[in-house]
């Protein structure tokens, strides 16, 4: 995979950078410090560039508009639509202004991705500068991965960056079809990540773990199947606990399960002594609206909602014994008191585990902010999807569209 390292004159080139920064962005218009880091994570790739006198242009995305923006060819017609409630929602003026701050520098927005007047300020920029286009996703032809909305993306610059492994998963023009249009290399950031995660699953420093919670069972399946012959510990918990136990035939009462065939699960080698699933939980009663502690397999009419704190002990000593730890998704329903218990305990487990340890999946994230303990890790890997199907063996059409 080439890196931007590999250009030595980056000076007066127009580099267009594909950056991931979909954060949240408050009611008030502005995005909030506790939630940047994904802004926060794209700094390094963009002083790079500055330090080599480059122009440059960022593109992203941001949530999941209405795509209601009209893809014209002929760029002599503005192809932007009035502004309404869905723009003023999904636009990257916020981010601008957060990386105007955490720069200290101008960044000019642009409240289109092509078109004219995209054109002229890109055009009129000088070296050094920087150029936010508005988001990628108003318009259909981003997500359908096409060719002639991604040429004309190209068309505003010399060079394409892809800096943004966690989008790296999609097969979406701004990620995959643009690279048939310029000459293309992996940013600092995408380099950084598939390094990081290369070696765990490749070359982990033994015992290595893995745990896997959260939502989401037909992500998680071929992340369970692919590394249960390379890991020493899968600690399973959520709903993904939930479905293995469904499918050891284990009763689990009223608990959620994620609408995917049991077969499917059954896949995985549920026997495994390298499996770990939860032995006790903490139940929502049914009858008392209450929390109870169950022994697993006599949940009875209740749901479980998060381990209980054997299943915590349990899992933490494997943790805290580990050299190599990746957690995706939490233990259970942590946003309620009640039910933080054991994405707590994890959470302090892996921040006490004297092993490499990295995280990734926004849940997860939000969880150790939550507890604050997100700067304890070492790693924290700004994909959750692309994590999951990295993790899985899987090839990633942005990874394959730079080689």
């Amino acid at each position: 995979m080439k890196t931007i390292r590999k250009i030595k004159n980056l000076k007066n080139k127009k580099v267009l950078v594909r950056v991931d920064f979909n954060v949240p962005v408050r009611d008030d218009g502005i995005v909030d410090e506790k939630e940047d880091w994904r802004i926060r994570a794209a700094l390094p790739m963009i002083e790079y560039l500055l330090e080599k006198e480059a122009k440059i242009i960022l593109i992203s995305h941001l949530g999941r508009p209405d795509a209601n923006r009209k893809f014209i060819l002929d760029t002599t017609v503005d192809s932007r639509l009035h502004r309404n409630d869905n723009i003023a929602k999904y636009s990257l003026k916020p981010v601008a202004d957060r990386l105007e701050g955490l720069l200290n520098r101008e960044i000019k927005f642009i409240d289109d991705c092509i078109g004219d007047g995209a054109k002229r300020a890109v055009e009129e920029m000088r070296a050094g500068e920087i150029v936010l286009l508005e988001n990628l996703r108003f318009y259909k032809e981003e997500k359908e991965n096409n060719e002639e909305f991604a040429k004309e993306l190209a068309g505003l610059a010399d060079i394409y960056v892809n800096n943004a492994f966690s989008v790296s998963h999609r097969k979406h023009a701004s990620v995959h079809a643009i690279t048939k249009f310029l000459p293309s290399y992996a940013g600092l950031l995408l380099e950084k990540e598939v390094e990081i995660l290369s070696k765990a699953i490749n070359n982990p420093k033994k015992p290595a773990t893995i745990i896997v919670g959260g939502a989401k069972m037909k992500t998680k399946v071929p992340v369970i199947e692919y590394l249960i012959d390379k890991f020493d510990h899968i600690l399973v918990g959520g709903i993904v606990a939930n479905v293995i136990l469904k499918a050891k035939g284990i009763d689990t009462g009223k608990s959620l399960i994620d609408g995917i065939d049991i077969k499917e699960v059954r896949k995985i080698d549920l026997a495994s002594n390298k499996l770990y699933v939860p032995v006790d939980a903490a139940v929502c009663n049914s009858q008392k609206k209450e929390v109870d502690l169950r022994a697993v397999g006599k949940i009875g009419d209740n749901k479980i909602l998060d381990i209980g704190p054997e299943t915590g002990k349990l899992y933490s000593k494997i943790i805290r014994d580990s050299k190599t730890v990746i957690w995706n998704g939490p233990m259970g329903m942590f946003e309620k008191e009640d039910f933080a218990f054991g994405t707590r305990e994890i959470a302090e487990a892996v921040v006490k585990s004297k092993g490499y340890t990295i995280i990734g999946g926004g849940d997860t994230i939000a969880a150790l902010d939550q507890f604050g303990c997100i700067g304890n890790v070492d790693y924290v890997c700004t994909g959750g999807g692309a994590m999951l199907e990295f993790l899985a063996g899987k090839k990633l059409p942005g990874l394959e569209a730079l080689e």
